[in-house]
């Protein structure tokens, strides 16, 4: 039983962190054209991230699940000597994965996969939605038992 919440958490931190990334791509690509003078109102914004969702997030979910199915286990191999921590440091395991992911694809493909990582603010928005993955990863997990 403790095995397949572990592997449910997994899913659903990874699906968080894949909607969470989509909606942080579509609205930063609308900042971006807003910025460049075109009128942006909030029919566009959602249909910008109803249609990342269905275009984006199911491949970003994916490379989430790998980076994510890598860094929480050393999250947790780190929360079993400081358990009063377990929630933040599988929050930065999940931020770090999703770091990591995008910096390895941006150094094995001709182009940044994701527009928001060509920026700073943009790459750690991406991040932190690994954080909130690798957070909802914690809450719905259970502690592994004392040995």
């Amino acid at each position: 039983m403790r095995s397949l919440r572990i592997v449910l958490a997994w899913g659903a931190a990874s699906l968080l962190t894949a909607v969470l990334a989509a909606l942080v791509e579509a609205q930063r690509a609308m900042s971006a054209l807003a910025g460049l003078g075109v009128n942006i109102g909030l029919p566009e914004r959602l249909q910008a991230s109803l249609h990342n969702l269905v275009a984006f997030a199911p491949l970003f979910a994916l490379i989430a699940a790998l980076a994510l199915l890598l860094a929480l286990p050393v999250g947790g191999a780190l929360a079993r000597r400081a358990p009063a921590w377990r929630g933040a440091l599988h929050a930065l395991a999940g931020f770090t994965a999703i770091l990591a992911a995008l910096g390895l694809m941006g150094l094995v493909l001709p182009v940044t996969p994701v527009s928001a990582a060509r920026e700073l603010a943009g790459l750690l928005a991406l991040a932190a939605c690994g954080g909130a993955g690798g957070l909802l990863f914690a809450v719905l997990s259970p502690p592994r038992p004392p040995e």
